[in-house]
């Protein structure tokens, strides 16, 4: 079996309320307030942002797009897309998951919704990326999931059928998308639980 992750949420960092509490101060107030930006300026990674994810806008359409949609200046808008990368730190019980199934050579995969611009940062800066065999990032294939679409063309990608695949996500949204498309697909919540998914499976001993 290969074994497909997902980046943000899964092997890295992903806290949309404190990213915006720590960027806009004065408007992401307290986890109330927060939620409700984040609910505005990410749209469930829909709408612009899921265009942006498309690759389909740059960074400064984006922040053009946010700023007329919620209010915000275009100084605010940009100073959250341009703080993504240090909000996407490695997860360290996911990394060291990574690590053992690379150690029992475990075909390893990637698969994520990714603007190019963070894409191009974390293949920069970090070695682990080339742990992969294989990935698609949504930016540069012009798809995102969960569009059946980008389920199919990572089949083909990574030369499996889609049993064969077994994919960890941390959007329930994703991971339904996945299982439709024929995957053995689980909801990520941590790196223990990912664990018993792949004991489970006999990936791990």
């Amino acid at each position: 079996m290969k074994v497909v992750f997902d980046f943000g949420g899964v092997l890295f960092r992903w806290r949309p309320p404190e990213l915006l509490k720590r960027e806009l101060p004065l408007r992401a107030t307290d986890d109330a307030s927060a939620a409700r930006w984040v609910n505005d300026f990410f749209q469930g990674y829909e709408g612009d942002w899921g265009e942006f994810d498309r690759g389909a806008l740059d960074e400064r359409e984006i922040a053009e797009r946010i700023a007329a949609r919620t209010g915000l200046s275009l100084i605010e808008a940009r100073r959250v897309i341009d703080a993504v990368p240090t909000e996407l730190q490695p997860m360290p019980a996911s990394i060291s998951l990574l690590h053992r199934l690379r150690g029992a050579d475990t075909p390893l995969y990637f698969l994520s919704n990714m603007p190019a611009v963070y894409a191009d940062h974390l293949e920069a800066e970090h070695d682990f990326i080339g742990w992969f065999r294989a990935g698609l990032f949504s930016s540069r294939v012009k798809l995102i999931k969960p569009e059946p679409a980008i389920f199919e063309l990572a089949a083909r990608h990574f030369e499996a059928a889609p049993e064969e695949l077994l994919f960890f996500d941390d959007h329930p949204v994703n991971v339904r998308a996945a299982a439709l498309a024929g995957w053995d697909a689980v909801h990520f919540t941590d790196a223990a639980a990912a664990e018993a998914a792949l004991r489970s499976r006999g990936l791990l001993d």
